[in-house]
């Protein structure tokens, strides 16, 4: 079991990678090299590491978002369509656009849109969460699921969530937290990492990848620190609630 470096040691050119220190020109890529690998296995990965609890986690956050007729969604690092998917079949009449910086990760969400036969409902498109391809209040909503503790400049991204949506657009974000309850820890810190990337090395064939992943957990914000940030970014009735003890939160706020 591994322990955490201290987050003091990094300085303003340099971004953490799981628990390294890296130049922060080199993660957007590094990342990208994560989610290359992963993407055939992405979803079946998901299965098997939450024994298909992220399943539910991921119902509640289109719970919150209570889709109606005429909506229109973006999907921030949804590649693969989880997301997506729930939220056109929660309501006739949605649209979504799936928006992710990851070649490979569209690809597999196209092939299930089509599958599902939803691709007329569902756009895919390449870019990034920091600046996004998209003009100013396009959208009544805005999701992100374990996507945004995989960006470089956080603040940047919610700045620009706020840009995209619609006066009174909801955002959404299903993140890991770091504040497992104190009592689970020791078994949550021994799950992680001493079974997930034994897992993602004997499904996926790549061990590295779900090592940084559950690194990357431990190097976010607690959910407190979080809201904050996204209060900073200009958000209103900013709100999060834990689930699991305290594995995920579902951070809510609006554009007012």
């Amino acid at each position: 079991m591994k322990t955490m470096p201290d987050s003091n040691a990094a300085f303003a050119d340099t971004a953490s990678f799981g628990f390294q220190t890296v130049d922060r020109s080199a993660k957007q890529s590094m990342v990208r090299g994560v989610f290359d690998s992963v993407a055939d296995n992405y979803d079946v990965m998901n299965d098997v590491m939450s024994a298909g609890v992220h399943r539910l986690w991921k119902d509640s956050l289109i719970d919150s978002l209570r889709p109606r007729p005429g909506m229109r969604l973006l999907d921030v690092a949804g590649g693969t369509g989880d997301i997506a998917f729930r939220f056109l079949r929660a309501a006739p009449g949605t649209e979504v656009t799936v928006c992710d910086i990851n070649g490979e990760m569209l690809r597999v969400g196209k092939d299930r849109a089509e599958a599902k036969g939803l691709a007329r409902r569902a756009g895919f498109v390449g870019g990034n969460a920091e600046c996004l391809p998209f003009e100013d209040r396009s959208f009544d909503a805005y999701t992100i699921a374990f996507g945004i503790r995989n960006v470089t400049h956080i603040d940047r991204a919610l700045k620009d969530a706020l840009r995209v949506l619609k006066p009174g657009g909801h955002f959404l974000c299903l993140e890991f937290s770091p504040a497992v309850l104190p009592a689970l820890r020791p078994i949550y810190d021994r799950y992680s990492f001493d079974l997930i990337p034994g897992l993602g090395s004997l499904i996926a064939g790549d061990r590295d990848s779900y090592q940084y992943l559950v690194e990357s957990i431990r190097r976010f914000p607690t959910p407190e620190s979080f809201a904050a940030m996204i209060a900073e970014a200009g958000f209103g009735h900013v709100r999060y609630r834990s689930l699991s003890a305290g594995v995920v939160a579902i951070h809510s706020a609006w554009r007012i």
